[in-house]
């Protein structure tokens, strides 16, 4: 069996965004310590086969057509092109803000080269910042996605809006639709601290002065946001990572014990997740036949579950008991689906 039939879809797309971000951070190695690293040292430094190690090689070299040299000591650049200057407007830089903050939060590019490149791009926006972002806040409605489904161009507009209130720290009045309950709407003023991109979908951590805590929204359900005159700051002890915690994803999992967990995959399936970095805690194990042993110390919450059972027949919870239970109820719920005889599935439903 291909590997697209085992991980079809979203593994696809995630297993190659990272595969950029590797190829990139090879190049930003390569370029700092030349004739320092050989094949075995990298595949030993993102912990995957001399294989794949090669691969990118070949693509740095043969796709980027740039000159990578094998050495005795190791790999190195003969030399690499200067790009001219390029200029930006407003709306670009914004979005070429977005655009690298999506890169380094969801596949861990971060180099000093890149926060440079960062600030030199924000370096873009004094003195015109402030009388811009002001002309933009009077367009009003152009700003204000309400009552709209979700769309690209919704999307857009909650980014520009919210990256403005988190660079101006300014306080933002929202419309929120919750994943439960129905979609329930409730409205709520909002810091903003960080937006962060997580697989298909954008998310903002934020206090929350309704529940008086730093929560995490997901853009998308944004229905509408206006931001106001009141100000912020985010407190000096606040950490992004200790606000994510040990979970699974951008659910922190506050509030739920960490657990040992012990999962066993099939090998084609088991294969492709060793060779990933998901979760701090991790351990892998490949066993005579191919299997793999995968280990994780971490609060239970529903993104893994759905991670879990992503792998379908592939992979087995062998501990703990109750996630073990929960994930095979999910499959027996899913199975009966297709035997139900009473007019109840959904296929019958719409036909």
């Amino acid at each position: 069996m291909s590997r697209s039939n085992v991980l079809p879809g979203l593994g696809r797309i995630c297993e190659e965004t990272k595969r950029v971000s590797r190829i990139l951070q090879l190049i930003q190695i390569i370029t700092a310590r030349p004739d320092r690293y050989h094949r075995r040292d990298l595949a030993a430094r993102f912990e995957i086969s001399e294989r794949m190690i090669q691969k990118d090689l070949d693509v740095i070299r043969h796709g980027l057509k740039l000159p990578l040299t094998p050495s005795p000591s190791g790999y190195r650049f003969d030399q690499l092109p200067r790009l001219p200057a390029v200029g930006f407007d407003f709306a670009e830089a914004v979005s070429l803000l977005l655009a690298v903050e999506a890169g380094r939060r969801n596949t861990g590019i971060g180099t000093p080269d890149l926060d440079t490149a960062v600030e030199r791009v924000r370096g873009l926006f004094p003195p015109e910042f402030a009388r811009r972002m002001s002309e933009l806040g009077r367009l009003g409605k152009k700003y204000k996605a309400e009552e709209k489904p979700v769309t690209g161009e919704h999307r857009w507009q909650m980014l520009a809006l919210l990256e403005r209130a988190i660079v101006e720290a300014r306080k933002v009045r929202i419309r929120y639709s919750t994943s439960s309950r129905g979609g329930e709407e409730s409205i709520r003023i909002i810091h903003p601290y960080h937006l962060l991109p997580f697989v298909r979908s954008w998310h903002l951590v934020a206090h929350c002065e309704r529940r008086d805590r730093v929560l995490t929204f997901k853009v998308d359900r944004i229905r509408r946001a206006d931001p106001l005159s009141d100000r912020f700051e985010i407190p000096h002890d606040f950490s992004l990572d200790d606000h994510l915690g040990d979970g699974w994803g951008l659910m922190s999992g506050r509030g739920e014990q960490a657990t040992d967990v012990e999962l066993l995959f099939e090998p084609e399936a088991g294969r492709w997740v060793s060779e990933e970095r998901w979760h701090k805690s991790q351990t892998v194990e490949i066993l005579t036949d191919g299997a793999v042993r995968f280990g994780l110390h971490l609060p239970i919450t529903p993104d893994f579950v759905s991670w879990i059972l992503y792998y379908g027949w592939r992979v087995e919870v062998m501990s703990p008991h109750e996630l073990r239970d929960r994930v095979a109820e999910e499959h027996r719920r899913a199975a009966d689906r297709y035997h139900i005889s009473d007019g109840t599935s959904l296929s019958r439903r719409i036909q």
